[in-house]
């Protein structure tokens, strides 16, 4: 532990999120496996639930009176919207070629800048607007309607995208109230509740190794989420998010060592594509947030004689 501080801060930062990355691929992996055996309500009951046994070492030590909150419907419409984003998302890696299920959920971003400005009333400036633009025509390489073995479920993963994309729209409007702990832990909470109730309408007893396989997706999952949550507290996101989409050569290996699945080029060539425009995206923000701190710093520090307060010279 030692010599990982003793690294520079920034690289602490990219190398929990390569962590996270290859973390959150095996999950895939073992989702993927699991699937093969019970129905996908069940596998993502077994996510959620054992994700929240992982957390409760660290709710008894916070304490419930360190849990309040005063946004609990916005919580539940959160890990609904959640929910249906993850069972989308196993959806996609169980019928999907792995490597292309990824790929199109990189369109992520994409829409979290389409909804930024149409919900969040945030103003996205032209160069976003292009940024996302050629996102999407990666999107278009990729499925290559019309040309290619097109097929609707290859929809899957985007649609998983825009269901997270409005996941983290909630967020943005819970994180300006509520601290990451109480938001992770409502999230992780409400998901496993919402999740039981159809895993119990088609339930089956896993076999041992599924066993092995949906504790495992449980708690890579949970582990993970917590090395991107630290990763961020760290080091800036515009420095460390590109490092997310190790993704796509991570889940491309497993994929290839597990079921011997291949991604042809289209995939990787659009894959950049979504990449490089998500990340665009990423930096632009992060300089228009520094624009704006820099801007709030400088009117607090140069304050109008008119504006001081009272007893002041």
């Amino acid at each position: 532990m030692s010599a990982f501080k003793s690294i520079p801060v920034p690289v602490q930062g990219a190398l929990l999120v390569v962590i996270a990355t290859f973390g959150f691929s095996v999950m895939n992996l073992l989702v993927r496996i699991a699937s093969e055996e019970l129905p996908l309500f069940q596998v993502t009951f077994f996510r959620n639930f054992f994700a929240f046994a992982f957390m409760l070492p660290w709710l008894m030590r916070v304490g419930i009176t360190g849990l309040k909150t005063s946004r609990l419907k916005l919580h539940f419409i959160r890990s609904a919207i959640g929910i249906s984003a993850m069972l989308v998302w196993f959806a996609s890696v169980s019928w999907l070629p792995m490597a292309q299920a990824v790929a199109l959920n990189f369109t992520v971003p994409l829409f979290a800048t389409i909804g930024a400005a149409l919900i969040l009333k945030e103003d996205v400036k032209l160069r976003r607007w292009g940024a996302t633009t050629m996102g999407f025509a990666g999107v278009l390489v990729i499925l290559r309607p019309g040309v290619g073995d097109f097929s609707l479920l290859m929809l899957l993963p985007i649609l998983a995208a825009l269901l997270m994309a409005g996941s983290i729209m909630v967020v943005k409007t819970l994180t300006k109230t509520e601290s990451t702990s109480i938001t992770v832990f409502y999230t992780t909470v409400f998901m496993t509740i919402i999740s039981f109730v159809p895993a119990v309408m088609v339930w089956e007893w896993p076999s041992l190794n599924v066993w092995y396989a949906v504790i495992g997706l449980g708690m890579i999952g949970a582990m993970s989420n917590l090395l991107i949550t630290k990763a961020l507290a760290i080091a800036d996101a515009s420095a460390i998010m590109p490092f997310d989409y190790a993704r796509l050569p991570f889940m491309a290996l497993m994929a290839f060592m597990a079921f011997g699945e291949i991604p042809d080029f289209w995939t990787w060539v659009g894959g950049g594509i979504i990449a490089a425009s998500a990340i665009y995206i990423a930096h632009r923000e992060a300089r228009i947030r520094k624009r704006a701190d820099e801007k709030i710093s400088t009117r607090d520090t140069v304050q109008p004689a008119s504006n001081a307060p009272r007893g002041m010279p």
